[in-house]
């Protein structure tokens, strides 16, 4: 019975680390402006809970249009846990993200 209450503890243990990696995967948190933490925890949150992080941050989306069909699509998932509330912080950070990340590949580029 104890070896099975260590194992289980254990268990658990490992799946707190592993979501708190997956929470900080695809980019560092600490690039976020203050402006977008509150949305950025959200979406960090939310949508680690189903996939990595890297796997939205490295789609290449950057059309807001594509990205609320995108996140509504994750919502309808089961056991995703985004609210329709969830929706709106979740949106900007990855309107943040889309943009920032353009001017970043633009200026790796020397602007073309």
């Amino acid at each position: 019975m104890r070896s099975w209450v260590v194992t289980l503890l254990v268990s658990a243990s490992l799946g707190a680390c592993a979501s708190t990696m997956e929470q900080t995967e695809g980019m560092d948190p600490s690039a976020v402006p203050p402006e977008q933490q509150a949305d950025y925890a959200v979406f960090a949150q939310r949508c680690s809970k189903c996939h990595s992080l890297a796997r939205p941050l490295n789609s290449g989306i950057a059309d807001d249009a594509y990205w609320r069909m995108y996140v509504e699509k994750m919502r309808r998932q089961p056991g995703s846990g985004i609210t329709e509330n969830d929706r709106v912080p979740i949106l900007r950070f990855l309107h943040w993200y889309s943009g920032s990340k353009q001017k970043t590949e633009q200026k790796t580029d020397g602007g073309l």
